[in-house]
């Protein structure tokens, strides 16, 4: 089963230390009462929820599974119970608005909270997770009725909710939808069609499920500008606000997968269930995209707790289990063997691990503070900037840290060696948990996609010139320093590399837009170790400075040498990939494969 131990230290540092989060606060009216002792009440909080509550229920609820019968799912035993405890002691309310019950903290907390949720229990965390989501995209799009109907339900957690986009025929391409909507008398719709992979579609954790679903008018345009935003309730409610009609919308089946298996992924079926409509007729996408953006964070959250739970128990295995002697000599003589954590390959496993958990907590952070500024500061040009860099940084929040996470939870497995591939270690749940993380909510191609030809081609580079910028009055401001050299010279070097690259499929885009999908992928990799050697320099910068009062800062600084040693030179590769162009993709033929 393993253990988790919340990583309180590590995140202080990142937010009081590196980010010093309290005094953006203070320049948000919001926020400007939020001091370092309420931020470190809640994240200590949520850290013995998560540990206490969660984390035992995660091995026991992976082997039982949810269980479907007649349309009711019944989630694992003890889940049902830690969503009520959940709910009693305020935690979906977190940064919901105070009009609507919330709390009113900023992000940045909520964030911190699913980071440990998700460590400690990663399928349960998709029940509340999704309706965080809904929440944010009701509160964006909702008229005043529906924001009073349904709100102050989903702050409290009462009810939950979930996102209805995916049909048998079509995922990723959802101009292709078939889901019909009729209007009807009384100002509802009658909604009919059937969606699948319906995280948390269907449960027995709260009284009502709010389901969000994407359907067509009649005689809506073709494609994606013809799709429309409804809320569906799987009980409809009465004048009072309380549980009402049972509407027709069920779940005709779970699929069978290959993790994530005490969350409910559901066959949805629709026969004429009434909704409501969510934002303008045929911009149904504009409101959804606030609910998958927050998803997309939500799921490189997820890729952040799997790599450090991987981590933490990878590294108390390799501190035990006795196997060899060093190569340069017994280090245990006492022993009948060393530990194999003396050995440089399984050193080389947990630090890449831990740079990659450390590097994602940091850039994480960071972004949860840019969406609390874009949402809440006063002035507007913060507010711009804010939203400029989450909206260019989101792709790879969702993309690298995942696609790192299965790395290293793979990592994690060969740590442990044969045990690692046994069940009841722990350790293979979370590689094939976090297997999906790569493909929900967009797949990671898709990500690498919208980074290259949405994010940066698209305004022809200009945010990120500004995040570009960043870096460069950050390497300006510390190249003098000789005690950084070792940090600054190779961030600044691949930010000339990002910056010449882009230039380059910028350029051969223009000749053949299929370009930008050959390079899309090794230039996300690419630009994904950019972000992190800029938030590996700023902690390194502080580790510097702390050095010897702490070995807490020592091992930040050994981590940071390692990430900058061993793991930003991947980038030369997938620069020569990316500029190798579509040529050789295109020259097998269709039908040579």
């Amino acid at each position: 089963m393993g253990s988790y131990v919340p990583p309180i230290r590590d995140m202080q540092f990142v937010l009081h230390e590196v980010l010093d989060v309290q005094s953006t606060f203070k320049s948000m009216p919001a926020h400007a009462d939020i001091d370092a002792d309420t931020i470190n009440a809640v994240i200590e909080e949520a850290g013995k929820f998560a540990s206490e509550v969660l984390f035992p229920l995660n091995q026991s609820g992976d082997l039982e599974g949810c269980k479907w019968h007649d349309t009711v799912v019944t989630t694992p035993k003890g889940y049902k119970e830690a969503y009520a405890q959940y709910v009693a002691a305020g935690w979906p309310s977190l940064s919901c608005d105070p009009e609507y019950g919330g709390q009113g903290l900023p992000l940045s907390l909520n964030n911190s909270l699913y980071e440990l949720l998700n460590s400690a229990n990663l399928a349960w965390t998709m029940y509340p997770g999704l309706s965080h989501g809904a929440y944010e995209a009701v509160h964006a799009h909702g008229t005043d009725a529906l924001k009073a109907a349904y709100l102050p339900k989903l702050a409290s957690g009462e009810w939950t909710g979930t996102m209805c986009l995916t049909e048998p025929h079509c995922g990723t391409d959802l101009g292709l939808l078939r889901t019909k909507a009729e209007p009807q008398a009384d100002g509802g719709y009658a909604i009919s069609g059937t969606k699948i992979f319906i995280s948390s579609g269907e449960h027995d954790m709260a009284e009502n499920i709010l389901h969000l679903v994407l359907a067509r008018l009649p005689g809506a345009p073709e494609g994606t500008k013809g799709i429309s935003l409804f809320i569906v309730p799987k009980f409809i409610p009465d004048a009072a606000g309380n549980i009402g009609a049972r509407n027709p919308i069920s779940c005709g089946s779970l699929e069978h997968k290959m993790g994530i298996h005490s969350n409910s992924t559901c066959v949805m079926n629709l026969d004429g269930a009434i909704g409501w409509m969510v934002g303008e007729p045929n911009k149904g996408l504009q409101a959804m995209f606030v609910m998958m953006n927050a998803a997309r964070l939500g799921v490189g959250m997820q890729g952040l707790g799997l790599t450090e739970i991987s981590y933490q128990n990878a590294r108390n295995y390799a501190k035990d289990r006795l196997q060899m002697r060093s190569l340069s000599g017994a280090k245990f003589p006492e022993k009948a063997a060393d530990p194999i954590i003396v050995h440089p390959d399984v050193r080389r496993m947990l630090l890449t691990q831990r740079a990659y958990a450390e590097g994602a907590r940091m850039f994480a952070s960071w972004i949860a503070l840019e969406i609390d500024k874009e949402l809440s500061h006063p002035d507007e040009t913060v507010r711009k900037d804010a939203a400029d860099n989450v909206a260019l940084l989101t792709p790879i929040v969702k993309a690298f840290i995942t696609d790192n996470a299965f790395e290293c939870t793979n990592h994690g497995v060969q740590v442990y060696g044969g045990h690692g591939f046994i069940a009841e270690w722990g350790m293979e749940q979370y590689v094939r948990d976090a297997r999906i993380t790569q493909i929900y909510e967009g797949t990671n191609g898709v990500q690498a996609l919208d980074l290259l030809g949405r994010k940066i081609l698209g305004d022809m580079g200009a945010k990120m010139k500004k995040f570009g910028n960043i870096i460069r009055t950050f390497v300006e401001e510390n190249g003098v320093d000789a005690k950084m050299q070792e940090f600054v010279n190779p961030l600044g070097d691949i930010a000339q590399r990002v910056e010449k690259l882009t230039m380059e499929l910028g350029m051969k885009a223009m000749g053949n837009p299929d370009e930008v999908g050959a390079a899309s992928v090794p230039y996300q990799r690419v630009v994904g170790h950019m972000v992190f050697s800029y938030f590996w320099a700023r902690m390194a910068k502080v580790a510097l400075e702390k050095e010897s009062t702490d070995d807490f800062y020592k091992a930040k600084l050994a981590t940071a040498r390692f990430y900058f040693a061993k793991l930003l030179p991947e980038t030369a590769g997938y620069i020569l990939q990316a500029r190798a162009g579509n040529a050789t993709l295109q020259g097998m033929q269709d039908d040579w494969f």
